[in-house]
C-alpha cells in the first residue's frame, strides 16, 4: 500500500521541466511503516519524501516521477530490495538515479558486493543515525537539485541569446550563477569515488575536459590530459589498447561504450579502470563529444579474483571429500583381496603379472585422490622437524635415474639451513614434482638445483604470516614459463604439456601442501632463461629424531610369537572390506568378531565388554562414527585399546580423536594396521 508520511497525501503527477525550481523528491522503499515514518522525519528539512512499502509500488512511481535518490530497503516480500534495484537500473529514465541500500542485516562483503553490483552507490544499516542518513542523502539531493538548476539556466540562456543587447546584464548573471553551480557540483562530485570526463569522439580521443578527481584515481592533475591528446591512451596497458580504441570508435555507432582496461598510474602500477560513458552528438555546430565516467575498480577485481578461488578451491574440497572416503574404500577392497589371493592361491607367472599391473593401476588411483586432497588441503600430514641436509641421499636416488644424461642434478644444501616444521613424506613428493617439472622444461638438457636459505619474515604479506622460513629453491635452465599464464599453473588440472603426459595436478599438489602446512610457493620465471619454484617452510624449533623408530609389523609379529594375540572387534560399514580385512587378521592369527557399523557395535560392546581386546574401527560410518564407538566403550574401560582406519575425513574431525589411538589410512597396508594393533595392546597393557 502506498502511503505518505505523517498523512500528507498526494496524488502522482508527471512534472514537467520548468524555469520554476520544483521541490527534489526523495523516494523511500520499506515494508515497516515505523521505518518510512522516521526516514520522513529526517529527510524532509532536505527535500519532499514519498514513502511505498513495496517494490512493485516504487517501480510505479518510478513510472511516473523522477526522483533525486532512492532509499531501499534489502528485504522486502515480493521483490526485494535486489531485485527490484535490478529491474530500476534497467530502465533509461531512471537507471542513473541514485540507490542507497538500507539493510539490518547482511553486512558481510559478499552481500555489500551483490549491491554494489546492482548499482547501489551506498549502504546505511539500520538502525540508523540520523545525521548520518541525513548527510548521505543530502549529497544527491543537492547534486540533483543543482544538475535540474543547469538544465533550467541552459534553457534560459539559449532563451537570452534570442533578445537584444537589452538582456545583456540578464544573460551576464545566468552565466555567473550557472558558474557557481558548476563549482558547487564539481565539489561534490570530488567527493565521490568516481572521475568524469569529456573527450573527443574522433581518434586520439583526446581529453576535453576532466575533472580534479582523476588526481585521486591516477596521481596526475586534469591538466596533464587536457594539455596532451595522445596522453590518456599511451598510458594504457599494450594488451588493452585495441580493446580501449573498439570500444570508444563503437560509441559513434551505438551511441554508449564501456570497457575495463588496465592504466599505468603516477607510481608506475597498473591500476584497473572502468569506463562508460555516452556520445553527445553536439549543437551549434560543435563536434560530437564523448561524455563518460572512470572508476577504479582495482580492488573490486581482486576481491572477485580471490572469492573465485576460494570458491574453488572450496569446490574442489567439497568433490574430493565426497570422493576420497568410498573410493579409498573401493581401492583398499581390491589391494586386499589381491593380498589373500597372492597368498591363498597358487599362481602361475602370466596370472602374477596380471595381479601385479592391477595392483599398480590401484596405487595409482590412491595417488590421484592423495594429490586431490593435497591441493584442497584436506590431506592428514604428519609434521615434525626436519633437517634438510638428511634428504640428500633419498633424493639423489630417487631423481638421479629418471632425469636421463642431458641434465645435471645439484643438491646445494648445507648444514647452515634451519631445520623446517613439516611432513617429510610430503616434502620429498613436493620437491620430486618440481624437479620432474624441470626436466620436462628442458628436452635440450640443463642443469636442475636444490638450494635452500634461512630467511625471516618482519611484516604480514599476502600469502605468508611474520616469522623464520626455511626457503627451498628448486631452479632449472628451461625455457620458463610464460607471464600470462604464470598464474594459473597451480590451478587443478591446468597443464601446457600433451595429453597423456601431465595431469595438472603436480603444482597444485604442491600449492596446497605448502599452504596447509603454513607456507607458500613462489614461482618466478624468464623465458628462455628458466624457473626458480621457492618453498617457504615454517622453521622447526624442535631438534630432529637422529634415529627414526623401526616400524615392522613383521618384526613386532616375530617378537609375539609364543604369546597370545589379542582378539579384535572390526567395526566398518563396507561389507566387502569388512570381510577381506578380518580374512587377513585371521590368517594372522587373530581372533576377529565383526561390526556392520557402529549402532551394531555399541550393542555388541555393552553386552560383552570384555570379549575383545582390541577395538579396529572406520571413522565415518552413518549415525555413530568410530570415534563415538570408541568413546562409548571406554566409558566401560577406561584404557580400551582402539585403532581408527580411515579412508578420508576432515583433519579436524580426525583430530578431535582420543590422542592414545592410532590413525591408519586406507587403503591399508596390512603390516602397518598389524603394528598399530599390537602397538595399542601394548600400551593398554603397560
Amino acid at each position: 500500500m502506498q502511503k505518505q508520511s505523517r498523512g500528507r497525501s498526494r496524488k502522482f503527477e508527471v512534472v514537467e521541466l520548468t524555469n520554476t525550481p520544483a521541490k527534489a523528491r526523495i523516494l523511500a522503499v520499506d515494508d515497516d511503516e515505523r521505518n518510512l515514518l522516521a526516514i520522513d522525519e529526517v529527510l524532509t528539512p532536505v527535500a519532499e519524501v514519498v514513502t511505498v512499502q513495496s517494490g512493485e509500488e516504487a517501480l510505479r512511481c518510478l513510472l511516473k516521477e523522477e526522483f533525486a535518490v532512492i532509499l531501499l530497503d534489502v528485504l522486502m516480500p515480493g521483490l526485494d530490495g535486489y531485485e527490484t534495484a535490478a529491474l530500476i537500473r534497467q530502465r533509461e529514465q531512471s537507471k542513473r538515479t541514485p540507490l542507497i541500500f538500507l539493510t539490518a542485516i547482511n553486512k558481510e562483503e559478499a552481500h555489500m558486493l551483490r549491491g554494489y553490483d546492482a548499482g547501489a552507490v551506498d549502504y546505511v544499516f539500520k538502525p540508523f543515525d540520523p545525521a548520518m542518513l541525513q548527510s548521505k542523502v543530502a549529497v544527491f539531493v543537492e547534486l540533483h537539485e543543482k544538475t535540474l538548476e543547469i538544465q533550467r539556466k541552459a534553457i534560459a540562456e539559449q532563451a537570452l541569446l534570442a533578445k537584444s543587447l537589452q538582456a545583456e546584464r540578464q544573460k551576464l548573471e545566468a552565466e555567473r550563477s550557472l558558474r557557481i553551480a558548476e563549482e558547487r557540483q564539481e565539489a561534490i562530485l570530488g567527493c565521490l569515488p568516481v572521475c568524469f570526463h569529456a573527450r573527443a569522439a574522433d581518434p586520439p580521443f583526446a581529453a576535453l575536459f576532466v575533472t580534479k578527481g582523476v588526481e585521486r584515481l591516477t596521481g596526475f592533475p586534469p591538466e596533464r590530459f587536457t594539455s596532451d591528446p595522445q596522453f590518456g591512451l599511451s598510458r594504457v596497458h599494450p594488451e588493452d589498447l585495441s580493446k580501449v580504441r573498439e570500444a570508444l570508435q563503437g560509441a559513434k555507432v551505438s551511441g554508449s561504450y564501456t570497457c575495463e582496461f588496465r592504466w599505468r598510474c603516477a607510481d608506475g602500477q597498473y591500476r584497473i579502470f572502468l569506463d562508460q560513458g555516452i556520445l553527445s552528438k553536439g549543437s551549434d555546430g560543435r563536434r560530437p563529444e564523448i561524455l563518460g565516467t572512470l572508476l577504479d575498480i582495482t580492488d573490486r577485481r581482486a576481491l572477485e579474483d580471490q572469492l573465485l578461488q576460494s570458491r574453488r578451491l572450496d569446490a574442489v574440497g567439497k568433490l574430493t571429500g565426497g570422493l576420497a572416503h568410498d573410493f579409498n574404500n573401493l581401492l583398499a577392497t581390491v589391494l586386499s583381496g589381491l593380498g589373500l589371493l597372492e597368498r591363498n592361491a597358487a599362481l602361475d607367472e602370466q596370472a602374477r603379472k596380471v595381479v601385479e599391473l592391477m595392483r599398480h593401476s590401484a596405487k595409482q588411483g590412491v595417488e590421484l585422490v592423495t594429490r586431490m586432497l593435497a591441493f584442497s588441503r584436506r590431506q592428514n600430514l604428519k609434521p615434525g622437524s626436519v633437517r634438510l641436509t638428511a634428504l640428500e641421499d633419498t633424493m639423489s636416488g630417487l631423481v638421479a635415474p629418471v632425469l636421463g644424461g642431458l641434465i645435471r642434478f645439484e643438491w646445494l644444501v648445507d648444514d647452515s639451513v634451519w631445520s623446517a616444521h613439516i611432513d617429510v613424506s610430503q616434502l620429498e613428493l613436493a620437491l620430486m614434482n618440481l624437479v620432474f617439472n624441470a626436466r620436462d622444461a628442458m628436452p635440450s638438457g640443463g642443469t636442475i638445483s636444490v638450494s635452500a636459505r634461512n630467511h625471516t619474515i618482519d611484516t604480514t604479506s599476502d600469502d605468508l604470516a611474520p616469522g623464520d622460513y626455511v626457503v627451498v629453491t628448486v631452479k632449472d635452465t628451461g625455457v620458463g614459463i610464460p607471464p600470462n599464464i604464470i598464474n594459473k599453473v597451480v590451478e587443478p588440472f591446468f597443464t601446457t604439456k600433451p595429453v597423456g603426459k601431465g595431469t595438472g595436478l603436480g603444482l597444485s599438489t604442491v600449492y596446497g601442501f605448502m599452504k596447509q602446512s603454513g607456507g607458500a610457493l613462489r614461482i618466478d620465471s624468464d623465458i628462455g632463461r628458466g624457473t626458480s619454484m621457492e618453498l617457504w617452510l615454517p622453521r622447526s624449533v624442535e631438534q630432529p629424531e637422529t634415529s627414526p623408530a623401526d616400524s615392522n609389523g613383521k618384526r613386532i609379529l616375530v617378537e609375539a610369537a609364543g604369546k597370545a594375540l589379542p582378539s579384535l572387534l572390526l567395526v566398518d560399514d563396507s561389507s566387502g572390506l569388512r570381510q577381506l580385512i578380518a580374512e587377513t587378521l585371521r590368517q594372522h592369527g587373530f581372533e576377529v568378531t565383526c561390526a556392520a557399523g557402529g549402532a551394531e557395535a555399541l550393542t555388541i560392546i555393552e553386552g560383552t565388554p570384555h570379549h575383545c581386546d582390541v577395538i579396529v574401527t572406520d571413522f565415518a560410518m552413518p549415525l555413530v562414527s568410530g570415534v563415538d564407538v570408541i568413546r562409548f566403550a571406554r566409558n566401560l574401560r577406561s584404557n580400551w585399546p582402539a585403532v581408527i582406519i580411515t579412508g578420508y575425513a576432515d583433519a579436524d574431525a580426525i583430530a578431535d580423536r582420543p590422542s592414545d589411538v592410532p590413525l591408519v589410512n586406507k587403503p591399508i597396508r596390512e603390516w602397518e594396521l598389524i603394528e598399530s594393533i599390537l602397538r595399542a595392546n601394548s600400551d593398554a597393557v603397560d
